[in-house]
């Protein structure tokens, strides 16, 4: 079966499926699958400084990263909001992050911006790398990941289709809903704050010094619960069609949040990631684009 491309959105570009979506679901959860994310950004960030500089400018700590071990890190504006979603490794020499293309022109202005007199260089280096998700169990992250030369790829994912099935984003997807990862772009709007999206101890180190935004994470933490909460909806499967991204989220009539990214699971059906006040009772039956949904906590 050929391959069915993504046609808008993030993901634009992307393989979506290659006409057996379930079957994929399956071999990504075996640890027999691989996918090909080469249309997210690179960036690198060398120099002496970098992992100092990196651990004062994001939520993550990173003073003291092991070289070749993936994390997640958020960049926040002053008021707490999530401006940037970052995923990197570093190798020894070199921090290496890959991001949402659409976001990466501004992520990079923003590093630049910030470098002043310390030993770091900031590059977009995505014409000459790609990430791709390397066979494996899934990591919690999205993962694993692998930084693999262009030139190289026709070689490596070749060596990797001797034994494990090529994947596409609705695979990924459906294990990312199902996981309960919020991705910037789909499961975010322009107020989220870590809080409310399940990200505290992940991406957000609780125990670091200062960072841009941190005194709005501090203080909801440390005082009350956000006015928000991130949670999965288990769809009506008896419904053909599926909320777009951005509906409406109904409860008794009004609306209480709205539709993040949305999936067909192999095992649990169509499922979504919404973003709703926190108010609204976890047992209640919610209504997205028409659809009868029920919840599954994600930030307890």
């Amino acid at each position: 079966m050929s391959a069915v491309l993504v046609e808008d959105g993030i993901d634009k570009g992307a393989i979506w499926h290659f006409g057996q979506p379930n079957h994929e679901q399956r071999a990504l959860f075996e640890g027999t699958a691989w996918a090909d994310l080469s249309h997210r950004a690179v960036i690198t960030v060398s120099g002496e400084d970098r992992l100092k500089w990196l651990h004062d400018l994001t939520t993550q700590y990173l003073l003291e990263l092991a070289p070749n071990t993936w994390t997640t890190a958020l960049i926040l504006d002053p008021q707490g909001h999530v401006e940037h979603q970052l995923f990197l490794v570093d190798d020894g020499t070199t921090t290496w992050v890959h991001t949402e293309a659409e976001r990466a022109p501004s992520l990079v202005q923003y590093l630049q911006k910030m470098v002043f007199m310390l030993r770091v260089e900031v590059k977009d280096r995505t014409a000459e790398f790609a990430v791709m998700r390397a066979p494996g169990k899934p990591d919690g992250m999205g993962g694993p990941y692998e930084i693999i030369a262009r030139a190289d790829l026709a070689d490596l994912t070749s060596i990797w289709s001797e034994n494990n099935m090529q994947v596409g984003t609705w695979a990924l997807e459906a294990e990312r809903i199902a996981s309960g990862r919020p991705r910037i772009g789909a499961d975010m709007d322009y107020k989220s704050i870590p809080n409310e999206l399940g990200l505290l101890n992940t991406s957000v180190h609780m125990q670091k010094g200062c960072y841009r935004g941190q005194e709005t994470v501090a203080k909801v933490f440390n005082l009350g619960q956000p006015p928000r909460r991130l949670t999965m909806l288990h769809l009506d499967g008896s419904m053909v069609d599926l909320p777009a991204h951005g509906a409406p989220v109904e409860f008794d009539g009004k609306e209480v949040g709205f539709i993040g990214s949305v999936a067909r699971h192999y095992e649990l059906g169509p499922i979504a990631l919404a973003l709703i006040k926190r108010s609204v009772p976890v047992d209640a039956t919610l209504v997205a684009a028409g659809i009868p949904a029920s919840q599954e906590l994600i930030n307890k």
